[in-house]
């Protein structure tokens, strides 16, 4: 999938939510989900889930529509994440339970065994691998976003970059390229970009509309949703590196193959593509759950 192939799924998802077709209160109701005796048969017999009869799934504690949010009630967690999270369980014929989770949190708590499975819109890349498994159930490109009538109206390498203040999450893949980036304007004898690095929505919305920050670098779901809800912010360019999204275990539990199973399971009734659509997430779907796939690389 090629950076204009995700250009086309970024508007894909931007359309979506111009049209009115995400409907936060309808997206309160849990989707169905089928038990899947194959996906469960996969479930190895060694395994020791943190609690008996039960998934536990990090999701993010962060607001951050449509990959995770507050319900109506203001704490029920919904999003795109919690409902992949809901067909796991009930395909493995297992109880949910969601823990909200930090990003900086998320790897220590799968390792120590705090969590069966992590859903952090985690990205795989070849450093995680040697230390976690992955399925994966997404394909999702970086975003860099503006204050709608910003000066800055493209972003395709690092000179666009230079001089300016980036919110990016520590530990991200948008750091790493953020990084590398400022290294080749410096090689350049140019000026390296700034990272600002915040933890929650509220204050990166409020960076970039007061002028405290220039650019926001994430993930091209939550950039889309928010220029699409509010017109406040607009997507100048997607990041040079394609990001295959899937669930994280600790590696060699062997559970990622029950995972996988139900992943594929729900490809197969149309029950992840209903997830994804529903949030807005439509053409960012896989054909099929792959098991640790290549991983993003860097230099």
């Amino acid at each position: 999938m090629n950076k204009w192939m995700f250009l086309g799924g970024l508007l894909c998802a931007t359309s979506a939510m111009a049209e009115g077709r995400i409907d936060l209160k309808a997206n309160e109701q849990p989707l169905p989900v089928v038990r899947d005796e194959a996906a469960i048969a996969k479930i190895p017999s060694s395994y020791k889930f943190v609690e008996p009869g039960t998934l536990t799934v990090a999701i993010s504690a962060l607001n951050s529509p449509p990959l995770a949010l507050l319900a109506s009630d203001n704490r029920t967690r919904i999003g795109s994440d919690p409902d992949i999270a809901r067909l796991l369980a009930g395909s493995l014929g297992l109880k949910l339970k969601l823990v909200p989770t930090a990003w900086e949190d998320w790897p220590l708590g799968i390792t120590s065994g705090r969590y069966d499975v992590a859903l952090v819109n985690i990205a795989v890349t070849e450093q995680r691998k040697e230390k976690f498994d992955f399925a994966t159930y997404r394909v999702d490109s970086l975003a860099f976003s503006v204050k709608t009538g910003s000066p800055i109206t493209t972003i395709k390498g690092s000179a666009d970059l230079s001089g300016k203040k980036v919110i990016v999450g520590s530990g991200t893949n948008q750091e790493r390229i953020l990084l590398g980036w400022n290294a080749e304007n410096e090689k350049a004898g140019r000026t390296p970009a700034l990272p600002v690095y915040l933890t929650d929505d509220a204050s990166a919305n409020l960076y970039i509309q007061s002028g405290r920050a220039d650019v926001f670098f994430g993930p091209q779901s939550v950039s889309a949703y928010k220029a699409a809800l509010s017109g406040k912010t607009t997507v100048v360019g997607l990041g040079p590196k394609k990001a295959y999204v899937a669930t994280t275990t600790k590696k060699g539990n062997q559970l990622v193959y029950a995972l996988q199973a139900a992943l594929n399971g729900g490809i197969e009734r149309s029950e992840v593509q209903r997830i994804l659509a529903r949030w807005g997430e439509d053409g960012e779907g896989v054909a099929q759950s792959d098991v640790n796939p290549p991983g993003i690389t860097y230099p």
